[in-house]
């Protein structure tokens, strides 16, 4: 008997060595199981207790699972016996057995209970943890990246959202499933079969026979499907992009009637990803259909090979023991059934987590940061030789070299698409130019430290970004630990304190209320409450009726007294008031000097400074200013 376990216990190793085998061959995909749940471990391992709670519950919930088959193999034997006693079964008897049986069963059911309850709440207790862990690491790598990455092919922000989303969705259920679903089916199906080896090697054998066939067809179906679940992991990106598009031009969509345009679009994508998902569930619907095909052949077997066994008088087998073997194996095959539904969740989980860690580890994306922090910051930069090309393959400078001066105004000049905005991402450091020098007060301005050389530069964009809170959040935002007085005069210095309180709830308001020019003024007050040595301005009125541009641009010529202020401006009144401006055209410096000088050298500064007079129609305007004065 023991010659037969030991020889039982080597087939066991052998053919669970020809499984990895096996599983080590689906790993050639381009993410597998294994490398899904290396990725995985450093957010679960923070939490070794719960695992080892749930480790040992699951230990203790298996073995309960096995305790229903051996009271049926020995309550059948005992009433079989019990049966064919001479003089018949005694009423007395049958109680005990029954008595024990009861008490066996709903005490194994009560821990079982317990134990599950608790194997669930830990588990699920794990996923939370790890998905909220999962969710603040890539927000802290995302506020990591440079622009460039944002600005990359396939990082818009709808797809984007849908790769965090749904990564963080399907690797928080790979907790979930393995914790609490997979790892307590294998554990019971692996002490099962320990226990038909030890009942019988042969019905061991068979039962052990089903699992490498059905990784087989399981490696077949991840084959198979694979291309589907990518199309529709690619659709679900192009719809949420396409809805966010929608969103955000639905203005110019409802002027130019395209309605049905952008119906018919998004039509498109949703007919393309549902024949993609009917496909995919197509062929998952035959092959689980196969598996549990050979879920049964297996109950067959060990039905009638334990039936035989019986019937040719085998050692040890009883008719118990036919009842013994079916319940194992229901044990057993109790894994391949669960499967049929975990199987998408972990092949979905594959797919996504290629998205969601291909974020965590963009490190060609990161922002550089040296460590120089001066005392004091004065605002000299000098540009040598620079090119800088977009993601996207569009070289946006040619060769820049210019030099901006501490505590003066220096205007970038030219028509749309020239590259002055690319030059203040430089100044930036929101963008690493290809080729050539930057410096800041003399030093490469790779060498700065990034946070503290934006603490010394205000920004005022276009179209700056309001944040969902109160006006008066948006605008502390430039500073957090300003005082609402330093708020309130920020909000005068912009011209938009009146505004502000006429207000039914002044600076409680929602900021995302207020107009399109009532936005950028806040945008503006959050500058002046930063009160930075450094000013950028990119088109800062552009969004401003008259008025408000005069208010706003005798506030910004207060602000620049003693500071460094690179201003983009088609707005000449503007910038005629620098001490130097740089003309680009296509990428390149073509024109410097002070606003007379550029002029009076003719060429574009020329053309563009005299076709903004006619645009507004000067001699006009003073012809009236001179009829009326």
């Amino acid at each position: 008997m023991k010659s037969e376990k030991f020889a039982s216990a080597h087939i066991i190793i052998s053919i669970l060595n020809s499984q990895f085998s096996i599983i080590s061959y689906l790993c050639s995909m381009k993410m597998n199981i294994w490398q899904l749940l290396k990725n995985i471990m450093p957010f679960v391992l923070p939490y070794k207790w719960l695992i080892a709670i749930t480790l040992t519950l699951t230990l203790i919930g298996s073995l309960m699972a096995q305790v229903n088959a051996v009271v049926l193999d020995r309550a059948v034997d005992a009433i079989n016996a019990l049966i064919g006693q001479e003089g018949g079964f005694q009423w007395g008897d049958a109680v005990k057995i029954l008595t024990v049986i009861t008490i066996v069963l709903l005490g194994k059911e009560v821990v079982a209970l317990v134990v599950t309850f608790f194997q669930r709440y830990y588990g699920e207790q794990l996923r939370i943890l790890v998905s909220r862990d999962l969710s603040l690491r890539v927000v802290d790598r995302i506020l990591s990246f440079r622009l460039a990455f944002f600005t990359s092919e396939g990082n818009e922000t709808g797809k984007l959202q849908s790769r965090i989303d749904r990564g963080i969705m399907s690797l928080s259920n790979t907790v979930n499933n393995f914790f609490i679903e997979i790892l307590p089916l294998f554990t019971s199906a692996v002490l099962a079969l320990v226990l038909m080896f030890m009942a019988n090697v042969f019905v061991g054998l068979v039962a052990l026979f089903i699992v490498p066939v059905y990784f087989w067809v399981t490696y077949i179906q991840a084959c198979r499907m694979k291309g589907g679940r990518r199309g529709i992991f690619g659709s679900h990106q192009a719809v949420s992009q396409g809805i966010l598009n929608i969103i955000e031009s639905i203005t110019v969509i409802k002027s130019f009637n395209r309605e049905q345009i952008e119906a018919e679009r998004q039509a498109t994508i949703q007919r393309n990803m549902t024949g993609l998902q009917l496909d995919t569930r197509k062929k998952s619907y035959f092959y689980n259909g196969l598996k549990s095909f050979l879920e049964q052949i297996g109950t067959v077997l060990i039905i009638i090979l334990t039936a035989y066994l019986v019937l040719i008088d085998y050692p040890g087998m009883t008719i118990g023991k036919i009842m013994y073997h079916v319940m194992l194996f229901a044990n057993v095959s109790a894994p391949i059934r669960q499967l049929h539904r975990i199987y998408d969740d972990m092949n979905d989980a594959l797919i996504y987590a290629e998205g969601f860690f291909g974020i965590l580890k963009a490190d060609e994306e990161v922002e550089a940061s040296g460590g120089h922090r001066p005392a004091e910051v004065h605002g000299a930069f000098e540009l040598r030789d620079v090119d800088f090309t977009y993601s996207n393959g569009t070289q946006a400078l040619f060769g820049v070299s210019m030099r901006i001066e501490p505590g003066k105004i220096t205007a970038l000049v030219g028509l749309s698409g020239a590259g002055k905005s690319t030059i203040v991402n430089l100044l930036d450091k929101f963008y690493e130019p290809q080729k050539g020098s930057i410096k800041l007060d003399g030093i490469e301005l790779h060498e700065w430290d990034t946070q503290w050389m934006r603490d010394n530069i205000g920004l005022v964009l276009q179209k700056n970004h309001i944040f969902d809170g109160s006006i008066e959040e948006n605008i502390r935002y430039g500073c957090p630990q300003a005082t609402h007085e330093q708020v309130v005069e920020a909000a005068k210095k912009a011209y938009i304190y009146d505004q502000i309180m006429q207000l039914p709830h002044g600076f409680d308001t929602a900021a995302l209320q207020l107009s399109g020019g009532q936005q950028q003024r806040i945008a503006i007050a959050r500058m002046f409450i930063k009160n930075p040595p450094i000013i950028f301005l990119d088109e800062p009125t552009a969004s401003l009726d008259a008025i408000a541009t005069e208010q706003i641009k005798a506030s910004i010529d207060a602000i620049k007294q003693g500071r460094t202020v690179i201003i983009i401006s088609h707005n000449i009144g503007q910038i005629i008031d620098a001490d130097r401006i740089y003309v680009l055209q296509q990428g390149r410096v073509v024109q410097s000097g002070t606003p007379a000088e550029v002029y009076q050298q003719g060429g574009l500064y020329k053309d563009i400074f005299d076709a903004s007079a006619r645009s507004m129609n000067a001699d006009k305007i003073a012809q009236t200013m001179q009829d009326n004065s």
